[in-house]
């Protein structure tokens, strides 16, 4: 008997195959890493959202093209081509959804973003609407 077999056995347990404790233990470990990312996403509440704050997060040229981007529907942060590394992308990501301007839930080991379009145009009624038909400049 190996010795891995014989420690779990004299421990009262039975010989289990360390790969799958592994793979069991990187799964939860996903898991958990995934809900810590859920509740660590702030969301402003809607008279937190402040105009200053929306401003600013819509006066960068690749912000406002992930916004025109929301404006058509909910999508992944991989799905939106940016000419910009990861870590400025998510940077971006992270100034849109604490002003406001998106929302983004995790879904497995995905981030899905969503445009507050309801809840802007709520707030600050017509921004959006001239942000949007704005000509885009490159």
């Amino acid at each position: 008997m190996g010795t891995a077999s014989a420690h779990a056995t004299d421990l009262g347990g039975t010989a289990a195959d360390p790969a799958a404790a592994t793979d069991s233990s990187a799964k939860a470990a996903a898991t958990d890493s995934s809900a810590k990312a859920a509740e660590s996403l702030h969301h402003p509440d809607l008279d937190e959202i402040d105009l200053a704050a929306v401003l600013h997060a819509l006066s960068d040229p690749m912000r406002l093209r992930i916004v025109r981007i929301l404006a058509e529907g909910e999508c992944n942060c991989k799905s939106i081509d940016l000419p910009v590394t990861k870590s400025t992308c998510t940077h971006h990501f992270r100034v849109l959804r604490e002003a406001g301007v998106m929302r983004q839930r995790v879904e497995g080991t995905t981030r899905l973003n969503t445009l507050r379009r309801a809840e802007l145009d709520a707030r600050f009624p017509g921004l959006l609407d001239a942000v949007l038909r704005a000509p885009v400049t490159d």
